[in-house]
Order: C-alpha cells, then sequence, then structure tokens
C-alpha cells in the first residue's frame, strides 16, 4: 500500500478543492470513476493522479459528457473511445453553432428599437432556422 504522504488527501479535502459535496466524489468512485487507496483505517486516500482525474470529470461533465462517455475516455483498455471523442467533438460543434445563433440574436435585440423583439423584421430572421422546422 502507498504511503498517506504519497496520497495526502481525504474525500473531504478533495470535495473542499473541487466544490463539491462529497456524495459526489463517492458515486464517481461507485461507477468507477475514481479508484482512491485506502489507508488502514479504510479511509479514501487521494494522490494527485487521482485529482486530475476529479479535474478530467469535473471538466468533461462542464462540456456537456455523461459519466459513460467519461468512463471511456479514462478507460485505457475501453474500446470505441475515438468514437466516443468524435461523437463529443460533433455535439461541441453544434452547441456552439447554437451559441453564435444566439449571442447574435440578443446583440440584435439590445441594438433593437421595437419593444417587441418577435417583431423587429431583422430580428426574427434570427429564428428563421427554428420556423423552419415548423
Amino acid at each position: 500500500m502507498k504511503s498517506s504522504r504519497e496520497h495526502p488527501w481525504s474525500v473531504g479535502d478533495v470535495a473542499s478543492r473541487f466544490d463539491l459535496p462529497t456524495n459526489v466524489l463517492r458515486h464517481w468512485e461507485s461507477v468507477g470513476l475514481l479508484r482512491p487507496t485506502r489507508d488502514a483505517a479504510g479511509r479514501r486516500r487521494y494522490g494527485e493522479d487521482d485529482v486530475v482525474r476529479v479535474a478530467v470529470i469535473q471538466r468533461s461533465k462542464a462540456a456537456g459528457m455523461s459519466l459513460e462517455q467519461i468512463a471511456i475516455l479514462l478507460d485505457d483498455g475501453a474500446r470505441g473511445r475515438h468514437e466516443v471523442l468524435e461523437q463529443h467533438l460533433a455535439d461541441l460543434d453544434r452547441r456552439m453553432e447554437e451559441m453564435r445563433r444566439s449571442r447574435e440574436m440578443t446583440e440584435h435585440a439590445m441594438r433593437c428599437r421595437s419593444h417587441d423583439i418577435a417583431t423587429c423584421p431583422r430580428f426574427r430572421a434570427g429564428v428563421d432556422d427554428v420556423l423552419a422546422r415548423l
């Protein structure tokens, strides 16, 4: 077993460091995303590699990945990593395009003199793609 010097952080320390409830870290462990070592008393001890994994999980979740996708990303033996990443990139591209359109629409609404921005012809052009789905 590795020494506590190599695994200096408790579950509470890591939770506090990442502004997470401790039950989130325990859940991530239960689904196999984290594997902290245990000290002689059975307490979880997180080392630097564990903390890096927590950061990867947080960043991946913030980017819209599911825990299942993150599990594949973090599993060096998992098949389908590239497919998951390609799918995620396509989803990011789609979401970024939606954000770009939303930003343009919001900027136009800020400059629009109409009280009801939905009546502004140029503003309405910003939602034509959505209306085309009807």
